[in-house]
C-alpha cells in the first residue's frame, strides 16, 4: 500500500484551519471539519488515484477537494505527499506558482527522509 506523508507546512495549514474554525464556528464544527480532512487523507492513502490533475491550477501537483479546501499533493514512487492545504477561494494558480519551487523542494526533502527511514528500518538501525 502506498504511504501518505504530510509536510510540516501541510500540518501547519490544517492546524491553522482548525484554529480559524474554532474561532469562527466553535470547537465542534472545527473538529468535524478537520475530521473530514483526515478522512480524505485516509481515502487518498488507500486510493491515490482519487487525486486529480488541475492544469489550470498547476502542472506539478495533484488535488483533492475537501469541502472548501484543496489538498495539494505530489506523488513520488507511489507515495503521496500532502504538501499544503489551501482554501478554494484563493487565487490558487497564482498562489501555487509563487510557492511551487519551495513546495517542490519540501516534497523532495520529505521523500528523501522517508526513503532513508525505510532503509534504516530494513537494516535494523
Amino acid at each position: 500500500m502506498p504511504s501518505l506523508l504530510i509536510s510540516r507546512r501541510a500540518a501547519a495549514d490544517i492546524e491553522e484551519i482548525r484554529q480559524f474554525s474554532v474561532g469562527r464556528w466553535g470547537l465542534r464544527v472545527a473538529e468535524e471539519y478537520v475530521d473530514g480532512i483526515e478522512e480524505a487523507l485516509n481515502r487518498l492513502r488507500e486510493n491515490p488515484s482519487l487525486l486529480r490533475v488541475k492544469r489550470d491550477f498547476s502542472n506539478r501537483f495533484l488535488f483533492y477537494r475537501v469541502a472548501r479546501h484543496f489538498l495539494v499533493c505530489s506523488v513520488i514512487e507511489d507515495n503521496v505527499y500532502l504538501v499544503t492545504v489551501k482554501h478554494g477561494s484563493l487565487d490558487l494558480p497564482n498562489r501555487l506558482a509563487e510557492l511551487e519551487p519551495t513546495l517542490k523542494e519540501e516534497t523532495d526533502l520529505l521523500h528523501k527522509a522517508f526513503i532513508a527511514s525505510r532503509a534504516r528500518l530494513r537494516s535494523g538501525n
